[in-house]
């Protein structure tokens, strides 16, 4: 018989409930224990619960439960490590185990199938490696390594300090930079430092991983049967102005000897150049060096180059310059850079971690004088004055193209009219504030700057001496360059030799930018008119042909709205205005825009092969054949595509399968009407015929219209 017992009240908050429940649960033990405890005789033993209930001794408590531990901010960061780094090494995991040809089958499950690589369809064709080819890589492209450097630089004995991986630039920004600037009187190594060009086809095969240059082109010249010993990367050091890659690495004589090996060990088969870039110009200083006579030239004889060369294919040449050129020496800055300015205001210019950006890259970026190569050359007869240029006309609008025929015809000459009205000035390639580029030329108050005096130092204590040469003009100086208020490209040489004395008295003894008057004058034998199409000849090498090949379809820097900086004291004192707009007249962020692949305006890329060279001029006398060949950009269908197989753009261009098959056709022996001659989709003929250049020994120059 269970034994009735009075229990103590509980008081029943929500604290106590799970206690509550827990006594009565031992209640119901113990009531079960007596039961199971009965001895059969009717007598219950005692338990040790029976013996303390009646003594009144209350039943121990539960244990406490153990304590929950809080989630820290260290865990959850550590948790969100952990998940990136798993899913890292999964993804890594997954791309190692897949194959090869998992990637194209996605890529043609969704876009159809791919068409065949320029190499595998010439080789279907029967085409076979024929003439060696000589790449020449531009400025930026090639690959430089360390040789000697300072003790901030241990351990990096020959690492890339340019193309590869960068690393080093986040490691050690201020050591890097100081080891890729060149001394700022010589243009040669500073003391103490060695950092030279990497040498063979990795040189400037990839600029960065997965960023190609010249790799899609050597593959597909591989699949016709190209290799090592019939193909050449002539690097060189792209710091350096041309004549001193000679004067310290020995690198034209090295191509000179080179090429020659290349003909002897195939055949005798003339080789193919293929230039890009700069190193269009750079081979152009490169033909005229090697049949100049020692010490200045190669001695290679006025016959080198027809004995050893069967064609010049050029692709994205700026024989002519190109105003991006003048941005980034006047203010170390692009479109792009401009742009960016403009969304993170003040950014670039802040002293972040004791690294002023822009001032860096302008003191070290003034310190290559390859850079002033590509200042634009022949003055306001090539790129237009005051209120002229070539380009006059040309629209970037796309509005006409989404009209139909109907609206085009009804609207011809009010459109015509007012593309007239608001046609853009691009000779005037500097202008401070978009009203002094809009307006006409009468209306301008100018007030010379080229005898002004310069004031005192602009720069104070705070800079943090990173300053460039714009810290000897002070604010007299760089006043006047804005009062000034417009240049065109023979005042812009001008301007440079006003703000830049130092970089611009060693740029002018190895370039030159005019127009040669008399070709038989002597001084043009000098090595600074050597790289400039307009003050030397080429080479009397009937049997040659030259080609220009590039891209078109792009907004392209033509000429830049300036403004001055509110904070000169510090900052670079002119920036590009990115507040100025007008879709009318192609201006964009401040830069205003025409045809071609981003970098090189076709004017520039074109006009010698289709005017300047084209039959017998004084520019060329012994007729070399020459041909424009365009390539339409057109950007890729989806992310799959990469960069593009279509691509018109400036680097991109090396992977266009078009391109990449007429060079490919050259080097197999193709000549350029067996190409299909002139491939032309721009207004470079057009624009040509309005520049009026001396191309014979009769006819008179015009600097104007």
């Amino acid at each position: 018989m269970s034994l009735l017992r009075r229990r103590k009240p509980i008081n029943e908050s929500s604290d106590s409930k799970p206690l509550l429940e827990k006594e009565e649960e031992q209640h119901h033990q113990e009531d079960h224990d007596e039961d199971d405890n009965d001895d059969g005789n009717g007598k219950n033993k005692k338990t040790p619960s029976k013996i303390r209930k009646e003594r009144g001794e209350k039943p121990p408590s539960p244990p406490p439960p153990p304590p929950q531990s809080k989630w820290s901010c260290l865990d959850t960061c550590c948790w969100f490590i952990g998940c990136i780094c798993i899913t890292w090494w999964l993804l890594l995991f997954l791309y190692n185990a897949m194959p090869a040809s998992f990637p194209q089958y996605v890529t043609e499950a969704i876009t159809g199938p791919l068409p065949d690589p320029p190499g595998v369809k010439l080789k279907k064709e029967g085409l076979e490696a024929k003439h060696p080819v000589v790449f020449v890589p531009g400025i930026v492209t090639g690959g430089l390594e360390l040789w000697e450097g300072r003790e901030c630089a241990e351990g990096l004995f020959r690492k890339r300090l340019w193309g590869g991986t960068f690393g080093e630039v986040y490691k050690r920004p201020l050591c890097w930079l100081e080891h890729m600037s060149l001394d700022n009187e010589t243009g040669l190594d500073p003391c103490g430092i060695r950092v030279r060009p990497v040498s063979g086809l990795v040189a400037a095969d990839y600029f960065a991983p997965g960023y190609f240059v010249w790799a899609v082109l050597i593959a597909n010249l591989a699949r016709i049967g190209y290799e090592e010993k019939n193909m050449y990367m002539a690097a060189y050091d792209w710091r350096l102005s041309f004549q001193n890659t000679e004067v310290r690495d020995q690198t034209l004589s090295r191509i000179k000897s080179n090429i020659e090996l290349l003909v002897a060990t195939n055949g005798g088969r003339k080789v193919v150049a293929i230039p890009h870039s700069m190193g269009v110009l750079y081979f152009l200083h490169f033909m005229k060096w090697v049949e100049a006579p020692a010490p200045m030239g190669g001695g290679g004889g006025p016959d080198w180059c027809s004995k050893h060369i069967k064609a010049v294919v050029n692709i994205g040449g700026p024989f002519l310059g190109v105003p991006k050129a003048i941005a980034g020496l006047f203010s170390a800055e692009a479109k792009d850079i401009a742009v960016a300015r403009a969304l993170a205001p003040g950014f670039l210019d802040n002293d972040i971690f004791q690294f002023q950006t822009l001032q860096h890259m302008m003191r070290m970026s003034r310190t290559w004088d390859s850079t002033m190569s590509m200042i634009p050359r022949g003055g306001d007869t090539i790129w237009g004055g005051l209120d002229w240029s070539p380009e006059e006309g040309y629209s970037c609008s796309k509005k006409r193209e989404q009209k139909n025929d109907t609206q085009i015809t009804d609207q011809a000459g009010a459109e015509n009219a007012v593309c007239k009205a608001r046609s853009v000035n691009y000779g005037r390639m500097i202008s401070f504030g978009k009203d002094v580029a809009e307006a006409p030329s009468s209306e301008i108050e100018r007030i010379d700057f080229r005898g002004a005096i310069k004031g005192h130092s602009a720069a104070n204590t705070t800079c943090r001496d990173v300053w460039t040469e714009y810290h000897d003009m002070g604010f007299a100086g760089i006043k006047a360059v804005a009062e000034y208020k417009t240049y065109t490209a023979e005042s812009i040489v001008d301007l440079l030799h006003f703000i830049a004395p130092k970089m611009m008295a060693r740029g002018t003894a190895h370039f030159s930018y005019g127009i040669a008057e008399n070709l038989d004058d002597p001084k043009y034998k000098h090595y600074k008119y050597w790289s400039n199409p307009l003050e030397t000849t080429l080479p009397n090498a009937p049997d040659m042909e030259i080609f220009s090949l590039y891209g078109v379809g792009l907004p392209t820097e033509r000429a830049y709205v300036y403004k001055l900086s509110p904070h000169a004291e510090c900052s670079i004192p002119f920036k590009i205005d990115t507040s100025a707009d007008d879709e009318d007249t192609c201006l964009r962020d401040g830069v205003y825009s025409v045809d071609g692949d981003e970098t090189v305006p076709v004017l520039s890329a074109g006009f010698m092969c289709a005017k300047g060279w084209r039959g017998k001029t004084r520019f060329n006398p012994s007729g070399i054949r020459t041909y424009v060949r365009e390539y339409n950009h057109s950007p890729p269908a989806n992310l799959l595509e990469g960069r593009g197989t279509l691509s018109g753009a400036h680097v991109d261009i090396m992977g266009n399968f078009a391109l990449i098959e007429d060079v490919i056709r050259i080097a197999a022996g193709a000549s350029g009407e067996e190409l299909g001659g002139d491939q032309v989709h721009s207004d470079i003929f057009n624009w040509s015929e309005k520049i009026k250049l001396q191309l014979d020994d009769d006819t008179p120059a015009h600097s104007s219209r």
